[in-house]
């Protein structure tokens, strides 16, 4: 395993995410924690992963999952103490295991002592500069200042109230109204950050994943805006192409609240802190930015070092598609000396052990549930999944892989109404089902009270009365499982090199079949319905690896092999 002494570790790196609610519960509330994950780091090292990455464990009233952060250098007390997350690390470190943790820089909870202080201060004050607070508009100021919309829909203002009862100014909150953005004009935001990532940095983390990294800096005037009524594709689903609606958190020409120009001053100010520590720290991009070659900017050599390719996720099951986001994505970072990232399933979207078997369009963030169309068949979702998961683990740069996937887990989609913690669920009044079903607690032990997530059977989101097959225990060391499949790939990824290798291109096997060597690694994998029969030359190769049965000359739908190049 790559040890956190290795030079630029992140070109190649494995990153397991960590949703720290559902991963693993030491107390037994129902609900995960640090302790929790310090308890199961010895099954991720097994794993074979390379670095971890923790959603939003500080403190925050949890209006949106952590993302509403009311102080960036404490843990809130749902998920431990400051001396747990050292704990945690050193035990990480000690396992070859690095720590990156999730910062949110464009908005605080309105509960953050600033935005009290803000409030209190009046207009015009130094505390209201930290935030976008702005007059209204019309006669008496009772129009926004502007007409953005919030990504949670609805306007992207709200009112405040004086202390004497009277109207005051509006404050910009591009998520919820419980999320005011910071002005990042204001050096004492800049200062305030660069305090944060030195606060983390110092307890020893090695990098940070920078929650809406397209965001932070608006266009000056704030002027107004009228985004497209269509735009690019959020799926990534399965035999349709299933073209979801627009998503407001992507960047489009012309947004003066998305990929403005100023934000790169910020990775380059934040690239300068880094630097200060010793070893190879990493700055990861969240942004949903399109195409691929301007995100691409965000990764320059004096910025961030890597930045999700969402574009990968996007991609249908299809083999034409796979190749041509690969080579894109291959050449817009290589064209600036950083490396790719590939990426199926994250905290946000449809697990792809169920996306990739949807049959019917899903958008982004709306989730399936009981009445969704195109409900996907288990077992071709599994199929698929296994298989683009070993495409994926073969190309060269940095992968990640989010908590129960290598179990091969489908989205829960009979979540009871009642359960149901998503705010998009009762945003929308229960039309879409929101993110939850990504997000129950996963299982490690068949027999244990909630499949071992804890010892009391206590879970935040209820846990599936199916899930016993699936828990880590019931397939470590079971030949041809899930768990198996994710290890050997590992571990020959990490053998051979791939995450720093290249690729070659083999055409002419078939127009579903999508081919290529890196290295000494053969890969081929099948996105058609029918079999196909391998070439002469491949027929009889070494096999390394393989998603599904394989007799090693008639490859399978949906299957994926790795085969010794001669």
């Amino acid at each position: 395993m790559t040890t956190p002494t290795s030079p630029e570790w992140w070109r190649s790196a494995v990153i397991y995410q960590i949703y720290p609610r559902s991963f693993a519960d030491a107390n037994g509330d129902g609900m995960g924690d640090l302790p929790g994950i310090t308890s199961r780091l010895r099954s991720l090292a097994d794993l074979g992963v390379d670095a971890i990455w923790l959603s939003p464990f500080m403190t925050s009233p949890q209006k949106d999952a952590g993302y509403d952060v009311a102080d960036y250098c404490d843990v809130d007390p749902l998920f431990g103490t400051l001396d747990d997350f050292d704990t945690m690390t050193t035990e990480a470190h000690a396992r070859g295991i690095r720590v990156i943790v999730d910062l949110v820089p464009n908005h605080s909870s309105d509960a953050h002592p600033w935005f009290q202080a803000a409030l209190a201060a009046g207009p015009g004050s130094p505390e209201r500069a930290h935030y976008m607070f702005r007059d209204g508009k019309g006669e008496n100021g009772d129009l926004p200042p502007n007409n953005w919309q919030s990504v949670f829909g609805g306007p992207a203002w709200s009112r405040i109230t004086n202390p004497d009862g009277t109207p005051g100014q509006w404050y910009l909150h591009l998520f919820d109204s419980s999320q005011p953005d910071f002005d990042w004009t204001n050096e004492d935001v800049r200062e305030m950050f660069r305090g944060v990532l030195r606060f983390w940095l110092d307890r020893g983390v090695d990098g940070f994943r920078v929650d809406v990294a397209h965001g932070m800096i608006k266009a000056d005037g704030l002027p107004d805006y009228t985004p497209p009524a269509e735009g690019g594709s959020m799926g990534g689903g399965g035999p349709l192409g299933l073209e979801p609606e627009i998503d407001d958190m992507t960047e489009v020409d012309g947004a003066p609240y998305w990929g403005q120009e100023g934000v790169h001053d910020i990775y380059r100010d934040w690239h300068r802190v880094l630097e200060e520590y010793e070893g190879d720290r990493v700055l990861c991009a969240e942004a949903w930015v399109d195409p691929l070659s301007k995100m691409a900017k965000w990764v320059r050599p004096d910025e961030m070092q890597q930045a999700f390719n969402f574009p990968y996720l996007e991609t249908p099951w299809e083999a034409s598609a796979l190749r041509a986001v690969i080579d894109e994505s291959l050449e817009a970072f290589s064209a600036v000396g950083a490396p790719s990232t590939w990426v199926l399933s994250n905290h946000d979207v449809v697990r792809h052990a169920s996306r990739l078997a949807l049959t019917a369009e899903n958008p982004q963030g709306h989730g399936i549930g009981p009445k969704s169309p195109g409900q996907p068949v288990r077992e071709v979702g599994l199929q698929r999944a296994r298989a683009a998961s070993a495409l994926m683990l073969a190309l060269p740069g940095g992968a990640y892989i989010y908590q129960g996937e290598e179990l091969g887990l489908p989205e829960v989609i009979d979540l009871p109404d009642d359960a149901r913690q998503d705010p998009t669920w009762f945003r929308t009044n229960g039309e879409r089902y929101g993110r939850d079903g990504c997000r129950v607690p996963i299982p490690w032990e068949s027999n244990a009270p909630a499949y071992g997530f804890n010892s009391t059977g206590a879970a935040w989101l209820p846990q599936p009365d199916d899930w016993a097959p699936y828990a880590r225990a019931a397939q470590v060391g079971v030949a041809g499982s899930t768990l198996e499949l994710y290890r050997e790939a590992l571990r020959v990824r990490r053998s051979e090199s791939l995450g720093l290798g290249s690729i070659e291109w083999i055409d002419g096997i078939g127009d579903d079949v999508i081919a290529f060597t890196n290295g000494t690694v053969t890969v081929v994998a099948n996105a058609g319905s029918t079999d196909v029969a391998l070439p002469e030359k491949l027929a009889g190769a070494q096999l390394i690896l393989s998603s599904g049965a394989f007799d090693g000359a008639t490859l399978g739908a949906d299957t994926t092999v790795w085969l010794r190049s001669a």
